[in-house]
């Protein structure tokens, strides 16, 4: 198989590493904007994470399956890199959708001065 036909690798993995980026960013700031009693912009935000997290998912499962399970892929730096950048960034996403859930049942402070 000829990969530089079917993908450009290189480019490939950097678009894994940016969807990536995306959605740890897009968490940190739906948690960011929970913190602060926003949560519709949270969740347009958490929303925004997902799809990325979903974008990424399937640029990683098209180098799944060119790669075979049999080595045709070269594992480099970079691609350890970007596995590192998605999984970490699917573990800041469901962390962050917790405590967003944990934020809204936290009284705001309006709601504790007339108690």
């Amino acid at each position: 198989m000829d990969l530089g036909q079917t993908i450009d690798l290189e480019k490939t993995i950097v678009e894994l590493l940016v969807h990536a980026g995306s959605a740890r960013s897009h968490a940190l700031m739906a948690l960011q904007h929970a913190r602060n009693g926003d949560f519709q912009t949270a969740q347009t935000l958490m929303t925004e994470s997902q799809q990325a997290i979903k974008e990424a998912h399937t640029i990683q499962t098209t180098l799944i399956g060119l790669d075979e399970g049999c080595g045709k892929l070269p594992v480099n730096l970079i691609t350890v890199h970007a596995q590192d950048h998605l999984m970490n960034a699917m573990v800041i996403q469901d962390l962050a959708s917790d405590m967003i859930e944990l934020y809204r049942r936290i009284p705001s402070q309006d709601e504790e001065e007339k108690v």
